[in-house]
C-alpha cells in the first residue's frame, strides 16, 4: 500500500480531489488530500509545505501528486522528507530563485494559451473565463458543484517569493499532461519541462483539472506509475 499525497493548485482546495480519492482507495491504498491555506496573506509557500508535512504526518511510502501550483509547494516537501515518486500533473515547474508571478512571462504561458485558442478557433474572452479554460471538460453536475461553493481566495503571497531551492529535489520526478489544457497546453509544457526539468512529458486526454474529469483515467496512470517506477 502506499500514500497518495494530493497538493491542489490555486485555491488550495482538497475538494478538487473529491473524484479521484475514491478511485485511489479502491485500489488499497491510502490518500491525504490536502487543504492548502490559500486565502492566507501570511502563509508562503513554506507555509503550505508546512501544511502537507502536518496533514501527511508520519505516514510513508509516499508519492505526491502536485497540481498546477501545487507543483511550486510539492518540490519543497521532497526537500524535507523521504518521497517515493512526485508527480507533476499540468504543474508549474519554477527555477531557483524565480517567483510564482514572474513563471508566466518567463515560460511565455500567456502567449502560448492564446496560439492555443487560435489553433483551435477559439476566441479568449477579454477577461479570464474559468469555465472555458478549466470546465470545458468537465461534466456538468461537477461544474455545478464547484460553481455553487463559495470561491475560494488565493493569495498572492505565494506568487511574490523567490523558489526557496538550489535545485531540484532527488526525487524520481514524473510529469503528466493533459492533452487538451487550454490554459498550459501540451506544447508549451513540453519545452518548458525540457528547459527546466530535463525530463518527457507524458500525456493523456482531458483539458486542466483531470481529477474533475477523468478520475478513474488518471487513477490508472497514476498506479502506473507507482508500479513501474517507484522501489515501493
Amino acid at each position: 500500500m502506499a500514500t497518495y499525497v494530493l497538493i491542489p493548485g490555486a485555491g488550495g482546495q482538497a475538494w478538487y480531489w473529491h473524484r479521484l480519492v475514491p478511485e485511489l482507495e479502491a485500489r488499497g491504498h491510502d490518500v491525504v488530500a490536502v487543504d492548502l491555506p490559500a486565502g492566507d496573506d501570511s502563509a508562503g509557500l513554506q507555509a503550505y509545505a508546512d501544511t502537507v508535512m502536518e496533514a501527511v504526518g508520519d505516514r510513508k511510502d509516499l508519492i505526491l501528486v502536485a497540481q498546477s501550483m501545487g507543483g511550486l509547494t510539492a518540490p519543497l516537501v521532497c526537500d524535507r522528507r523521504p518521497v517515493g515518486l512526485l508527480v507533476m500533473l499540468n504543474a508549474m515547474s519554477p527555477v531557483p530563485g524565480e517567483s510564482g508571478g514572474e513563471w508566466w512571462a518567463n515560460t511565455g504561458q500567456g502567449q502560448a494559451m492564446a496560439d492555443c485558442a487560435a489553433q483551435e478557433g477559439r476566441t479568449l474572452s477579454a477577461e479570464f473565463d474559468p469555465k472555458e479554460s478549466f470546465f470545458h471538460d468537465v461534466p456538468p453536475d461537477v461544474t455545478a458543484e464547484a460553481f455553487s461553493m463559495e470561491e475560494s481566495p488565493q493569495s498572492a503571497r505565494p506568487f511574490a517569493e523567490p523558489w526557496p531551492l538550489k535545485g531540484w529535489p532527488s526525487t524520481p520526478t514524473v510529469f503528466l499532461q493533459g492533452r487538451d489544457d487550454r490554459f498550459f497546453p501540451l506544447d508549451f509544457q513540453r519545452r518548458v519541462v525540457r528547459e527546466r526539468l530535463g525530463i518527457p512529458v507524458d500525456d493523456m486526454p482531458g483539458g486542466h483539472l483531470l481529477a474533475l474529469s477523468r478520475p478513474k483515467e488518471l487513477a490508472e496512470r497514476l498506479e502506473a506509475y507507482r508500479t513501474d517506477r517507484t522501489p515501493l
